[in-house]
């Protein structure tokens, strides 16, 4: 469906709102909380806590009727079909230790279907939205349209993931090492980054597993409106962010869920 105009720039003035509340706290000696029951050590701060509820004032303010689902708050149910999905700062413990590889998570589904995702960067100035079928890098005035690169094999393409070794079980550990065995190069750490730098065209592949809805549904519209494909390992829905296979060539996703499904 199509997103207008007036939504768009709306979902615009939640990143900056959320922006201008967290980028005040970075690289600063701020107090880490843990929040019991997600793992060992789940930290979150004010920044996230009060970017969420910078976005959640102007939605009940001006869109009552929308819901809103959010790491830090819940969801707050709506009545009309449109649904915002938030993860204030995505990438916490990036936060925490001063780098840069963290983003805002702005997400608008319509009938749980999300039709608009945005990555904001507000401390490099860096906003990727996807929004009806393109991705955009804003900087500023700069408005540039995002591509992803072709990649034909595994054994010529760049291979990103958060931490395996927190977020996959061991038999995920075992199929990411099949990728990995394939490719030219891996790296590490990222978060929501990783897709961003996807949609740019300088990775080819990021493989995920254990995240949430907040984490997941501003990624899609934004990977696919750069020429990507987001899915499952196996292929299907991702948006309950069990697993997650990102490439910028569909020829490579064929190749990596092969081998995420036992394949040699």
């Amino acid at each position: 469906m199509i997103v207008d105009d007036k939504l768009v720039s709306f979902a615009n003035r939640l990143a900056n709102a959320s922006g201008a509340v967290i980028r005040p706290y970075f690289r600063q000696r701020i107090e880490v909380v843990h929040k019991p029951g997600k793992g060992v050590f789940d930290p979150v701060t004010e920044a996230d806590k009060g970017g969420e509820k910078a976005i959640r004032a102007i939605i009940e303010r001006e869109r009552p009727d929308d819901g809103v689902l959010g790491e830090e708050f819940g969801e707050r149910k709506g009545s009309n079909g449109w649904r915002w999905v938030l993860d204030p700062v995505d990438g916490t413990r990036a936060f925490i230790t001063g780098r840069h590889e963290w983003g805002s998570l702005i997400a608008l589904e319509k009938d749980e279907m999300p039709v608009l995702g945005i990555i904001d960067q507000p401390v490099l100035g860096e906003r990727f939205i996807g929004v009806n079928g393109r991705t955009h890098l804003i900087e500023g005035e700069k408005r540039t349209p995002l591509k992803v690169r072709e990649c034909e094999s595994l054994k010529d393409a760049v291979l990103c993931a958060t931490d395996p070794s927190q977020y996959f079980a061991s038999d995920q550990l075992a199929a990411f090492a099949r990728v990995k065995a394939q490719v030219r190069m891996t790296r590490y750490c990222g978060d929501c980054y990783l897709f961003a730098v996807l949609a740019l065209g300088f990775v080819d592949i990021v493989i995920e597993a254990g995240f949430s809805r907040w984490d997941i549904a501003a990624l899609i519209p934004i990977v696919e409106g750069a020429g990507g494909i987001i899915t499952s390992w196996d292929g299907g829905d991702c948006r309950d962010g069990k697993t997650i296979l990102a490439c910028g060539d569909k020829r490579i996703h064929g190749q990596a869920m092969a081998l995420l499904k036992g394949g040699e």
